[in-house]
């Protein structure tokens, strides 16, 4: 009874089969089926190659949300060399608050050359190219995302001659917390405010992030000549795959004049960083393609090319065997045939045994 019941069940099992199988000796195969088969199994694996590539990528994924922490310190990383002596120069921060932050409470003032080593100079130059690179292709930014902490610092690297050029510059590095509203750092009090931006950058200090003032030099042209970089500072999450941070990202705008009160150009010269914070906070994530996709996408390739090679080789021997037999019935000509009645007869003459004597 139960072998009955097991041979039953295996029986409805093979009428539901959807893969019948076909006999060998009922399969038909042809020089243009395997040609047409030996194309299809190099596109699948091409693309497959290409796909497997795009899996292994990693894609930055930007989320837009209001900032509602307002009460919190914000921290700015200051790395600027004036061409003055540390005596004749000033800086601080003034915010819209009236707060005042002076340099004192965490910037540190080196007595440093001015010219740059060969090797400083050669780290500017590669920082000046990546600037200028990343204003034409935006998407460079997700590249460097990903490879923060896990690409060299862009620090200036420490100079290494021995050489006894007195120092006639002011390096002023260090970081300052500030309130979060929009602020103003500014350096006065110098009377040459050539000046070069190593770094700066607000928020978390991450190596490998690529700042947009970073690598920035200006020689001022007069002794009463205004730098102005009006900044944009934007709340960022950062979440990749090697580090989570809280950072912010910022836009500047730079502008440059003299000050002559008679032409009326007025003001007060000096280098001035106006700042201001974004209501909004930027979270950026770095995804990756789940397995699960990467297999739907690959059976898709699969089977599509499989689907679509068929139905163009059918085509293409149902079109070569129209083409042939009008060619076939085109090549015979039509015979006259005399009868003995006097008639002709258009049809081929039938070949008998007699005539093949």
């Amino acid at each position: 009874m139960r072998r009955l019941n097991r041979k039953k069940t295996l029986n409805l099992m093979k009428e539901l089969d959807a893969f019948p199988k076909v006999p060998e000796s009922y399969v038909e195969t042809s020089a243009s089926g395997g040609t047409v088969s030996l194309i299809a199994f190099t596109t699948i694996a091409f693309l497959t190659i290409m796909e497997f590539m795009v899996y292994r990528d990693t894609w930055m994924k930007y989320e837009y949300e209001v900032d509602k922490d307002f009460t919190s310190k914000l921290r700015i990383n200051i790395d600027i060399t004036v061409a003055m002596r540390c005596q004749y120069v000033g800086a601080d921060v003034l915010d819209l608050a009236e707060t005042m932050v002076a340099s004192a409470d965490g910037l540190i003032y080196e007595p440093v050359p001015f010219e740059l080593t060969p090797q400083q100079k050669e780290l500017q130059r590669m920082l000046q190219l990546i600037q200028s690179r990343l204003q034409e292709e935006h998407s460079l930014q997700d590249v460097i995302f990903k490879s923060a902490f896990k690409s060299a610092s862009t620090a200036l690297p420490p100079r290494e001659d021995n050489s006894l050029q007195s120092p006639d510059a002011c390096r002023i590095h260090g970081h300052l917390y500030v309130n979060k509203v929009a602020g103003n750092f500014h350096i006065t009090v110098a009377y040459n405010f050539s000046h070069r931006i190593d770094h700066l950058s607000f928020g978390e200090l991450i190596p490998g992030i690529i700042n947009p003032l970073d690598g920035t030099e200006k020689i001022a042209s007069d002794h009463n000549q205004m730098f102005q970089y009006f900044i944009t500072v934007v709340p960022t999450k950062l979440h990749t795959y090697k580090i989570s941070a809280e950072t912010h990202q910022f836009s500047v705008t730079e502008r440059e004049r003299v000050i002559n009160h008679a032409a009326g150009s007025h003001g007060v010269s000096g280098i001035f960083m106006k700042y201001d914070i974004s209501s909004l906070m930027v979270t950026v994530t770095e995804e990756h393609m789940p397995f699960w996709q990467f297999l739907v996408r690959l059976c898709g390739i699969i089977g599509g090319i499989f689907s679509t090679t068929g139905i163009l080789h059918g085509f293409g021997r149902f079109v070569a065997e129209i083409i042939f037999c009008r060619f076939r019935l085109g090549s015979y000509r039509s015979t006259s045939v005399p009868l003995p009645d006097g008639h002709t007869s258009n049809h081929l003459p039938l070949i008998t045994d007699n005539s093949t004597h």
